[in-house]
């Protein structure tokens, strides 16, 4: 179990396990536009979702997960948090919750699985996680496209090396960058992963920032404290 401040994750069912990804994406995503609904697609253990139910006032928070044992993961997870009212699960893949489609969302959050590359473990529900096969961008971005309300926001954390490709094919679509952020593990290692949102107006001045995680091992930056202090024990 993963001890949060204000709830627990139980994950022992779950490929993808709690890991800083979701946590910087339910800690970063920008609220301003104060969400009604919010969607999360990929809930893995839930996370990102409690996160969110954590630090908003939407009433409306739906997740989106196609693996049976992680969707009941999530499913406890959400029934055994503070919020358990305002949180639901659907047992689903993208294409078939995008087929009929509920209604809109003013908030649209994933952490994508996105190991695009050719390796396979041999641990078939932690490949499905994490590879793009799983949810390729271009389905998660039309999927954005059609659900995102008109002043929605559509947030994602994937691989800097992949930014560029992302923000094209977004672009198609008429999500234009709101913010970006990149992170970095340390002030000296590489850009690893980017934060992106968007919305549906273009914003030709929008933010681009840096976050680094650590300054030596477990010595973490005060930028990244900040952002995560409400949630983990120790921070």
């Amino acid at each position: 179990m993963f001890q949060f401040k204000k709830f627990s994750i139980e994950q022992d069912r779950c490929a993808m396990k709690v890991g800083t990804d979701g946590v910087l994406l339910g800690a970063w995503t920008p609220l301003e536009n104060n969400p009604f609904s919010i969607l999360d697609i990929g809930t893995g253990t839930g996370i990102i979702a409690l996160m969110l139910a954590q630090r908003s006032h939407a009433e409306q928070i739906d997740a989106l997960e196609i693996d049976e044992d992680a969707y009941e993961q999530a499913t406890d997870n959400f029934e055994n948090s503070p919020w358990n009212d305002r949180l639901f699960c659907f047992h689903a893949g993208l294409d078939e919750f995008v087929e009929e489609p509920e209604d809109e969302y003013d908030l649209i959050v994933s952490n994508p699985p996105f190991y695009a590359e050719d390796y396979k473990s041999s641990n078939d529900q932690r490949d499905l996680a994490r590879f793009q096969d799983a949810m390729p961008f271009e389905d998660l971005i039309e999927a954005a496209a059609l659900l995102l309300s008109e002043n929605g926001i559509f947030s994602v954390i994937i691989p800097f090396k992949e930014e560029e490709k992302f923000l094209a094919l977004a672009n198609e679509h008429e999500l234009y960058p709101l913010k970006i952020t990149h992170v970095k593990g340390t002030p000296t290692s590489e850009i690893k992963r980017s934060l992106l949102a968007f919305s549906r107006n273009e914003n030709l001045n929008f933010l681009v920032d840096e976050l680094i995680i650590e300054t030596a091992r477990h010595i973490y930056t005060p930028e990244y404290i900040a952002l995560t202090k409400d949630f983990y024990l120790k921070m």
